[in-house]
């Protein structure tokens, strides 16, 4: 935790809870937004034009909203005008390390040893938890945006012809189904796995527990009926956000965070469509079961000792 641009104290999941024990999540700091032309987008100032080498992202590939963000820079094929840094799986003291585990990095760029120097560089005296994604702008040495949600709609959006413009994750057509699928399933799933796993009270794990099931129930359902993807046949930023949670559900969510009613291996619909996703051109590449469960399970409110499950086996999605 940062307070006034100085690291206070050791790092701790629970970031905020409700009347009930309820886990809540950090609201992101930065919100400029890249655009074509340089011009302001949703939020923010503007000034952050699309160019070529001048962006950089700062991920974890334990991190379900950072990997949002990896998918995003694969599918619009940015990977030779976006650099990228992947930090170390295990949650250290300080938040997230650079280092030498494998597939992690170090800062080749700002020379930083853990992300929330990132974040004082950027702002020497920013008061707030370091979180990934991290779009960072080289020229001007500031942090653009930490909000995974709008990193993703730049992404596909704001690069124009430098990304490949025939994939489009927010089609006009389909954006009020998309909206509407996101403001479900972010709650219930994607951040209720959290709500389940950091719960501090009975009442507060139950309660997001049934939200989880609720809605795998629910979308098990939706994909039986009308597959392949979340709104039919178009794959859109609705599908990576879901994809992001079921593929790491079994491997996490289901053990370490006491989701433990059924796995997504026992979902037919569901396994079949987190395949199909995990066999589109680059989305496997942005997967590491080795990092996602030597990070979660490095968490130690919730396992103490650290140590890291031999499964579950993943053999049948190719993992």
């Amino acid at each position: 935790m940062l307070v006034n641009g100085k690291w206070t104290e050791d790092w701790q999941p629970v970031q905020a809870t409700d009347a009930k024990g309820g886990f809540v999540r950090q609201v992101s700091s930065f919100r400029n937004w890249v655009t074509p032309d340089g011009s302001a987008g949703p939020t923010g100032e503007s000034g952050f034009q699309a160019e070529a080498g001048r962006y950089h992202l700062y991920v974890a590939l334990i991190c379900p909203w950072a990997s949002r963000t990896l998918i995003t820079r694969k599918l619009k094929t940015l990977d030779d005008v976006i650099s990228v840094s992947v930090v170390e799986p295990a949650l250290s003291d300080q938040g997230w390390r650079f280092g030498d585990f494998p597939g992690a990095n170090r800062d080749d760029l700002n020379g930083a040893s853990y992300v929330h120097e990132i974040y004082t560089r950027a702002d020497a005296t920013f008061t707030g938890r370091a979180t990934v994604p991290v779009l960072w702008d080289k020229e001007r040495k500031t942090i653009v945006n930490n909000e995974s949600a709008d990193i993703v709609r730049m992404l596909n959006s704001g690069f124009g012809a430098l990304a490949d413009e025939s994939v489009d994750l927010y089609p006009e057509a389909l954006r009020n189904d998309i909206d509407a699928l996101n403001e479900r399933i972010y709650p219930s799933l994607n951040n209720g796995v959290y709500r389940t796993g950091f719960a501090t009270t009975q009442v507060a794990y139950e309660e997001a527990f049934h939200g989880v099931f609720a809605m795998l129930d629910e979308l098990e359902t939706r994909l039986a009926a009308s597959g392949p993807f979340l709104t039919g046949g178009t794959f859109t930023e609705a599908d990576i956000r879901l994809f992001v949670t079921l593929i790491r559900f079994d491997a996490a969510y289901y053990g370490l965070f006491k989701c433990n009613r059924q796995r997504l291996a026992d979902y037919p619909a569901l396994s079949a469509y987190t395949k199909r996703v995990l066999d589109l051109p680059g989305v496997r590449d942005t997967v590491s079961i080795d990092h996602i469960k030597h990070g979660y399970y490095s968490i130690k409110s919730l396992n103490p000792h650290r140590i890291v499950p031999v499964g579950p086996d993943l053999s049948a999605l190719g993992l």
